[in-house]
């Protein structure tokens, strides 16, 4: 998919208090970045930010990160905090891979997948989010009682996550192939990605994973 780029964007978010920059020197300080001992939650691929802003008006209680790769994006999710009164949300513009350097272990209480890049080519199988390698850095900046959310609505990219959890010795809590019709839809937050291919009839699956 070709992302049109936002002229200025990169100043946009150099200037807008919620990005945090200079990232590098962040690990095992975001308690002290959000002033508080509030748990710490992350969105890898939070896309245009609708699920990460509805997290953090719903749960003032808790701490929230979303995490976009590409400064375009990011810059729509900006523009939806502009009447957020919260304290308890911030923003990265990074590479998922790099995950381990920005955050300290056991740092993090929770991680949300939600609609990821399926890579659907074999060469390109170590950049979906939730290829074995991605599961063993969850592993290191999760706390013992953190879990991993995913969810997708493309059944070869579910159906290989589970198989690459299972491989990482990750345990399944809660699987569902129908999430929209099933009891598990109770307080679910939706994605952009998730109400438009909802809308269309798509079957959104969704995985619990914990260690």
């Amino acid at each position: 998919m070709r992302l049109r780029n936002v002229k200025g964007a990169k100043e946009m978010l150099e200037a807008n208090p919620l990005v945090i920059q200079d990232i590098n020197d962040k690990k095992g300080q975001w308690k002290d970045i959000f002033g508080n001992n509030k748990p710490i939650y992350i969105e890898i691929g939070m896309g245009k930010g609708q699920f990460i802003l509805e997290m953090a008006r719903r749960n003032p209680d808790k701490n929230f990160i979303g995490i976009e790769k590409y400064s375009s994006v990011l810059v729509r999710a900006i523009e939806k905090c502009e009447d957020f009164t919260g304290d308890n949300l911030r923003f990265i513009c990074m590479n998922a891979e790099s995950i381990t350097d920005v955050f300290d272990t056991h740092e993090v209480s929770g991680i949300y997948l939600n609609f990821s890049d399926p890579w659907p080519k074999e060469r390109h199988i170590k950049r979906r989010l939730t290829y074995r390698g991605f599961w063993e850095r969850y592993n290191q900046i999760l706390n013992p009682e953190g879990q991993v959310i995913f969810k997708t609505d493309n059944r070869p990219l579910f159906d290989f996550s589970l198989e690459e959890a299972a491989a990482a010795h990750w345990t399944l809590e809660d699987v569902s192939f129908d999430l929209h019709n099933s009891p598990q839809a109770e307080g679910n937050v939706m994605t952009e990605y998730e109400a438009k291919f909802s809308s269309l009839g798509n079957p959104i699956h969704r995985l619990i994973a914990s260690r």
